[in-house]
């Protein structure tokens, strides 16, 4: 009767700067800004490709490989946290948020 007001299981991860950095190092990480492309000017993480979750983001990511690890964040975690989701969603295993996203990202930008 009360399901509307169910949580929906989180399968991903959020993870602090330091652990985001560390897994960025794996050779099977993808390092994904979530960010509309108009945001990119402030700077983004070294390596980041650009999906903006605003735009047709699950017609992009779908066919993605799901055997990688995926980095996801945004400006402040919470767009990347709904990306995240919806990956997860789709089937991808290893998905990991920046909490705080790169507004709490304490090393330098590309």
């Amino acid at each position: 009767m009360f399901s509307i007001f169910k949580k929906k299981e989180k399968k991903y991860q959020d993870i602090n700067p330091e652990e985001f950095l560390d897994k960025m190092s794996s050779t099977n990480a993808v390092v994904i800004d979530v960010r509309m492309p108009a945001e990119l000017s402030s700077g983004k993480i070294r390596g980041a490709r650009n999906i903006n979750v605003m735009g047709r983001f699950k017609s992009k990511v779908v066919n993605l490989p799901k055997d990688k690890e995926y980095l996801i964040y945004c400006r402040s975690g919470n767009r990347s946290a709904s990306a995240a989701q919806i990956m997860t969603d789709l089937g991808f295993e290893s998905v990991s948020n920046l909490r705080g996203g790169v507004m709490a990202w304490p090393y330098d930008l590309a």
